[in-house]
């Protein structure tokens, strides 16, 4: 039996080769505090720049539309199904001209990546595609009918925010105190997952959040199998839905401390799907915050079928975040994907701490 230290020394290798590999997955967060608040300066001015930009292209009807207040409860609301069933607020792309569409791009782009954008504009396309398939017999499947809402006023130090939504896609951006908090709920979801036919077959938009969840199912051996299954058959939709507050699901699943090094490295591959969307300060920002909790806690949850072109469900749950992707309608044919904070959506746990330490008159 080993001493105490002997058990320390043994905690502290596991803990430091967990680290390890996290921290060599993500190396671009080894960057010195200087450095980071310089390029989260950088990234919230040419935010603001662009919003304010493209407010300002807007006719004083259209502005009317797309500005709320920061306290306005509309910025509160999400949902991602079409618009005729859910009734949205903001100014749409497809009441834009020319000038005005482009300054709208521009804002979206400041917080994407340059993969994001193109994910989100290939699942604004998708809508063409339906249009084709449906003839417009329910929903008008139209890619232009997406919002953009800003709330309170654009600045580089003060406390504002913006949303783009629309079918299939919804991304909530948060500015506290200069800083951009986090961008949840932030969800995506195409219809088609595979394109079947035409010039297009074989197109797969979030075809990569599909196969890093699935990739990592089949590379667990069958006791870990056991653990990470939890039900042979998938929920119809994420579980949370379009819940504005959501709760940690019971931890059920597989935990990141039972996965091998590979195994390990292939489930933040598999976060790194989801943060790789938005742009790189705001992603690596996240990924400190991950660095910074138990990352041993994170689990790992399947549903549904290992097949491809099965009926599926995961999620990766952590301390504070939540990762939900279900494929399951139209054939097992038809993906929601989202990322979620359960204290940080909408930036309410940095509004919190930043009006706890900062004083307002």
């Amino acid at each position: 039996m080993g001493t105490v230290a002997d058990c320390a020394l043994t905690k502290d290798h596991i803990m430091h080769s967990r680290r390890s590999v996290f921290l060599g997955f993500f190396l671009s967060m080894v960057i010195v505090l200087v450095g980071a608040r310089w390029e989260e300066s950088r990234d919230v001015e040419k935010m603001s720049d662009a919003a304010s930009s493209f407010l300002e292209a807007l006719t004083e009807d259209q502005r009317s539309l797309a500005s709320f207040d920061f306290e306005d409860e509309e910025r509160m609301r999400f949902h991602f199904v079409p618009v005729e069933m859910f009734e949205r607020r903001g100014v749409m792309i497809a009441d834009l001209n020319r000038n005005q569409r482009a300054r709208a791009h521009d804002l979206l782009k400041s917080g994407l990546s340059q993969q994001g954008y193109m994910t989100v504009s290939q699942v604004m396309e998708l809508e063409d595609m339906l249009l084709a398939l449906e003839g417009g017999q329910r929903f008008a499947r139209d890619r232009d009918e997406y919002l953009f809402s800003v709330f309170g006023t654009p600045s580089n130090d003060g406390d504002w925010g913006w949303r783009f939504e629309g079918h299939h896609i919804s991304l909530h951006y948060t500015i506290v105190g200069g800083v951009i908090a986090l961008v949840a709920p932030a969800f995506l979801g195409a219809n088609p997952a595979e394109v079947k036919e035409g010039v297009q077959a074989g197109r797969r938009v979030l075809g990569d959040r599909e196969d890093a969840g699935r990739n990592l199912v089949r590379a667990l051996n069958p006791s870990q199998q056991r653990k990470a299954v939890i039900n042979v058959s998938a929920p119809r939709d994420i579980l949370t839905s379009a819940d504005i507050n959501i709760r940690p699901f019971e931890p059920i699943g597989i935990q990141v401390s039972d996965l091998a090094e590979d195994q390990r490295r292939m489930l933040f591959e598999l976060v790194d799907v989801y943060l790789s969307v938005v742009s790189d300060e705001i992603a690596e920002h996240r990924r400190s915050r991950l660095l910074g909790s138990d990352t041993g806690g994170i689990r790992f949850a399947w549903a549904g079928s290992i097949e491809p072109g099965q009926p599926h469900y995961y999620r990766v749950q952590g301390s504070t975040f939540l990762i939900e992707y279900d494929n399951t309608q139209n054939g097992a044919n038809h993906i929601h994907s989202v990322w979620r904070e359960f204290d940080g959506d909408f930036g309410r746990d940095f509004l919190r701490e930043h009006r706890n330490t900062v004083p307002h008159h």
